[in-house]
């Protein structure tokens, strides 16, 4: 098995139950741990922490060492440079995502054994990152992209597996799954028990 096929193989089984995956930007570490419990509890099994900064360190260090103690995942977000790559994976992230695709943390993600979410939001993204072995995919930015980009590029990419991210919300959730996502990244609406119930209706026609 190729480090891709690793990579698409990790988020296929860990989407398949729950097709949502967690993120959580911002917060102090126990908000943040407090916030992958909300999703554990709803039954996310990945949660993405993004680091834009050394900030955002502790707050992935802590839910990172809380996943493993529930059996979960949490990964980082963000993550730009082979340098970012490297220190998220020394604080325990254990997979990655990137907003674009970016074929030097492509390459260092696989040399760490770390399975790689990149980002796409043009055909030429999506080409280039199948050629890299890549069928798992960040749709992003996706409310701007909008539910009708993922049907027009599944078209000539039928093999792909988009997880819609950027303004996905449970209000949203169900016509990006409806036009064809694999999953889709939210945050708030897992805090929030108002939405719980529309979110949990948005993802359960896709069990």
């Amino acid at each position: 098995m190729t480090p891709a096929d690793h990579s698409d193989d990790f988020f296929a089984r860990h989407l398949a139950a729950t097709p949502v995956i967690g993120i959580f930007r911002g917060h102090d570490p126990a908000t943040t741990v407090e916030l992958c419990r909300h999703a554990w509890d709803f039954g996310v099994g990945l949660v993405e922490i993004p680091v834009q900064s050394a900030a955002a360190l502790p707050s992935l260090a802590a839910a990172a060492e809380a996943a493993r103690a529930h059996g979960r995942h949490v990964g980082a977000g963000t993550v730009t440079t082979t340098e970012r790559l490297r220190t998220v994976r020394d604080v325990g992230a254990a997979f990655t995502v990137a907003p674009g695709l970016h074929p030097d943390v492509v390459e260092a993600s696989a040399d760490a054994g770390l399975p790689h979410l990149p980002g796409v939001a043009t055909a030429t993204d999506i080409a280039n990152a199948l050629a890299l072995g890549h069928t798992w995919l960040k749709a992003f930015p996706a409310q701007q992209l909008g539910a009708d980009w993922i049907t027009a590029h599944l078209a000539p990419f039928p093999d792909v597996h988009f997880v819609a991210t950027g303004g996905i919300s449970a209000h949203n959730a169900a016509a990006f799954l409806a036009a064809g996502c694999a999953a889709v990244a939210v945050g708030s609406a897992l805090a929030d028990p108002t939405t719980l119930p529309l979110l949990r209706e948005a993802v359960s026609p896709v069990h």
